[in-house]
This record gives structure tokens, sequence and C-alpha cells, in this order.
């Protein structure tokens, strides 16, 4: 296999939530790829981390846009085509999350969840589409969860949102995919990042999980890029509607 199918170069990505270590590592593997790209954060060190990424030859953009209003998310999606100058990707990897039981869960909490996880996505895809349906392809890959295979425990609006995110990819797939846009999503297993070190940090609560991860490791930020390279690049041209898990082996067990 031609490792050209992997190629990203000339090729403008925007990866929300690109500031967060899941989307700061596939924005570092597409644009090691050879795209161009566009990362979307609600924090002020959005641009400071696109730095980082780039270089002073081939810079990542930053912009910092809150998708939880949905007014800028319009007007944010619309000034970052602007400055790509087209969209050929569009990674939808922001999220939010609490936890508390389900009889005590509060509305405002539910709400701003879905607001967040699924209404913001499906706005997002329907821009992206309009514009990439318009061009005759494109590539939208979202992040789902492995809670959109499992209940989770005490999230049920999370649950919610991403059991959605793997629905949603499907629905679009079904609609877009003859018209050259693939619409896939990516679902990270136990993945170690800066926001669960209360999971992976409690001896007792890790090697659970260890326990049942065939891989018998847990996994690391890099682990995706793979995946999103090859759903983002030609590679993954006639793969459509699939929420491809990234779990060392979890779902198996």
């Amino acid at each position: 296999m031609s490792m050209n199918l992997f190629n990203l170069s000339g090729r403008s990505a925007i990866v929300t939530g690109g500031n967060g270590d899941i989307g700061r590592a596939i924005a570092q593997g597409l644009y090691d790829c050879g795209a161009d790209v566009l990362i979307v954060g609600r924090s002020e060190t959005t641009q400071s981390v696109a730095d980082e990424l780039g270089s002073d030859d081939r810079p990542v953009h930053g912009l910092r846009i809150d998708l939880a209003d949905r007014e800028a998310l319009r007007q944010g999606f619309a000034d970052a085509v602007a400055k790509l100058g087209k969209l050929d990707i569009l990674i939808n990897c922001h999220g939010i999350g609490s936890a508390m039981d389900s009889v005590d869960f509060d509305i405002e909490d539910w709400d701003k969840t879905l607001e967040v996880n699924l209404t913001s996505v499906f706005l997002l895809c329907q821009l992206a589409g309009k514009h990439m349906l318009e061009r005759g392809r494109g590539k939208i890959i979202n992040i789902a969860s492995m809670t959109s295979y499992t209940g989770g425990l005490r999230i049920p609006a999370y649950t919610a949102s991403k059991g959605g995110i793997s629905q949603l990819t499907m629905a679009l797939a079904n609609e877009w995919s003859a018209k050259g846009v693939n619409v896939n999503a990516i679902a990270p297993g136990y993945i170690k990042t800066n926001l669960n070190p209360h999971v992976w940090g409690d001896p007792v609560r890790h090697d659970q999980i260890l326990g049942r991860l065939p891989s018998g490791r847990w996994g690391n930020t890099d682990d995706l890029k793979g995946a999103a390279i090859f759903l983002a690049s030609a590679a993954s041209d006639y793969v459509h509607g699939v929420t491809l898990p990234v779990d060392g082996g979890f779902l198996s067990w």
C-alpha cells in the first residue's frame, strides 16, 4: 500500500478541543502528515498551544471559541474556514462531563453536557457538511467514547451524549457518503490524560481497569494519532459511519 494514501499535504483541518491532551495529539498527528491545522479551544491558552504545535515555516492557527454559544460557534466556524481558505477535515474533539448519582443529577448539568457534547457537534458537522458537499469531498471525525458502547457509572449525561455521537455519525454517513463526504468516529478507551488522574492515579481503580485490558497497558494520547490519520486520509475513502474503538482490546475482553 502506498504511503501516499496517508499524506495530508494540501489538506486543511479544524480540530476542536485542540488544547486538550487528546485534541492536541490528533492535531499534531495531522500536522506531521502535512495538513494545515487550526485548533479551536475555549481556553485563553489555545493560541499558545497552537504556537507550540507549529513552526515558523508552517504555523498552526489557534482560535478561541465558546462552542456552547451557538452564535459564537457559527461565527467562529466561518472565521476558521476563512483563515484556512478551505476545509477538508473536521475533528470534533471537545467535550465536558460531570459525575453524580443519576437520581441527583442536576438538570442544568444535563443540558450543558448535551449542548456541548452533542448539539454543538451536530452544528459543526452541519456547517462542515454544507462546505464539503459543495466541494464533493471531506472527512468528518467525531470523538465518541467507550460509553458509546457501555453505560458508564454515574455519568448519565456524558453517556447519553456519547451514545448520541455514535448514532449521529451513522446518520450523517447515510446521507453524505454517496456525495464524497466520510463521517466516522473514534472511541478512545482508557487513555491517560491530565483530566483523569483521579482514575489512573488511584491504585485500586487503575488495576481494576488494567485487568480488563488485553493489551496489558493503559493507552496514551499518541495511540490515537494513527486512527485519526487513517480516517482523515485517502486510506479510508470507503469507510463510512464507523465508530472505531482505540481501546487496547477493552471491548473484546
